[in-house]
């Protein structure tokens, strides 16, 4: 899918970029997207070699009497 773009294309992109978010903002939104890939790369990588919990816990029992209850009220159970 990204291989046909080339460097037009890319230096359009950069440029629409750059007209919509500004060249402050540029450097904070590429650290952000390199971030993410960063995290997403990284739990990816667990997955695959069996790192990952395997166990999903509620945050704690507070929040989840809360998410529970506020359910259950819109149900009308």
């Amino acid at each position: 899918m990204l291989q046909n773009i080339g460097i037009p294309g890319l230096i359009l992109i950069l440029v629409i970029a750059l007209i919509i978010f500004g060249p402050s903002k540029l450097p904070e939104i590429g650290r952000a997207f390199g971030n993410t890939l960063k995290e997403f790369k990284k739990a990816t990588h667990d997955l695959v070699n069996g790192n990952g919990n395997d166990e999903v816990k509620p945050a704690d029992d507070k929040t989840h009497l809360k998410a529970v209850e506020a359910s259950q009220s819109k149900t009308g159970n």
